[in-house]
């Protein structure tokens, strides 16, 4: 009785020890997985915001829409592109633009 009890316990260790490199082996073969579902997550996350914006915001929205059709895609793209352009620039230029009016003040 007491030689099958040891055996057992043998027997039980190797299996835990099994079941733990089990476990760490699919824990790195399911990196990318859990990577890809992260990105689907944020993208859930960002057409929800977006959703909550428009249910918020409806004039803002038409207004957007208003343009579009106003000024036809190509006409928006353009002006898209500039204000980003401009974004781009104000936010380089305001870091610095302190430092360059105190030298010369």
């Amino acid at each position: 009785m007491q030689r099958r009890l040891i055996e057992l316990q043998l027997q039980r260790g190797r299996l835990l020890e099994r079941m733990g490199q089990q476990r760490r082996t699919l824990a790195v073969q399911v990196l990318p997985v859990a990577r890809a579902l992260q990105v689907g997550e944020r993208l859930a996350s960002l057409f929800d915001r977006c959703r909550q914006f428009a249910l918020q915001h409806p004039l803002a929205v038409a207004a957007a829409v208003g343009s579009v059709v106003l000024l036809r895609p190509s006409g928006v793209l353009r002006w898209t592109r500039r204000g980003f352009f401009a974004w781009r620039t104000w936010s380089a230029m305001r870091g610095s633009l302190p430092a360059f009016l105190t030298r010369l003040l």
